[in-house]
């Protein structure tokens, strides 16, 4: 189920710790914007962190809360204090795991060979994350996987690449695959959890441009 040649590609940028790196991404023309609900990554913030930065965002900026093996409580709550829009699972979570939670979600699923892709038909999403299997780590890996494997795989929802994608690489990333949508983290950063203004500019340009 890929984007139809000219349709644009929506560009989703994930790990955002502070105000002044949210607005760069805004002004630069950011579809949505990911916040990181998991304590061992660089980029986690807190409920109340969260709660500040969605506070300043305008309207039409989706707000996604990335989760890895939460449980329904803690996704919930984020739900609640956070105004997310969306849910992305990040972890090992279960078809089932997808179901009774209160925002749509997205399922992001570690892929390395074309058996990676077995059983993700069984979720229940709407909207598919494909990022690069490296052990040990749940995406943030600043790594990508053979985007050829896409090639002749038939998502059962709309795709959305990440892995290892930067203002070098996107635009290639974006014609040879055709995403729906792109996610970067590592991609536009200086350091861990802090953006890069010249790279989330750089990066947005590349996507809009490699679109049509």
């Amino acid at each position: 189920m890929k984007t139809e040649h000219n349709s644009a590609t929506r560009i989703k940028i994930c790990g955002f710790t502070h105000e002044d790196d949210l607005r760069v991404a805004i002004n630069a023309g950011v579809d949505a914007i990911g916040l990181v609900f998991y304590p061992p990554s660089p980029r986690s913030v807190t409920l109340e962190q969260g709660a500040k930065l969605v506070a300043k965002l305008p309207p039409f900026v989706t707000v996604t809360g990335l989760f890895v093996n939460a449980s329904r409580e803690e996704i919930v709550a984020a739900c609640s204090k956070c105004k997310l829009d969306i849910i992305q699972l990040h972890g090992d979570e279960l078809p089932n795991d997808c179901l009774d939670l209160p925002r749509r979600v997205i399922k992001a699923a570690r892929i390395k060979t074309k058996d990676d892709f077995n059983g993700l038909d069984k979720y229940p999403i709407s909207g598919l994350l494909l990022d690069a299997k490296v052990k040990g780590l749940y995406g943030g890996s600043g790594e990508s996987f053979d985007w050829s494997l896409l090639s002749s795989y038939d998502a059962p929802a709309p795709l959305i690449l990440a892995g290892g994608l930067n203002p070098d690489n996107v635009a290639h990333a974006v014609r040879q695959v055709r995403p729906y949508g792109v996610d970067v983290s590592s991609g536009v950063e200086s350091i861990p959890g802090r953006k890069d203004r010249t790279k989330i500019i750089r990066f947005i340009q590349e996507v809009k441009q490699a679109t049509f």
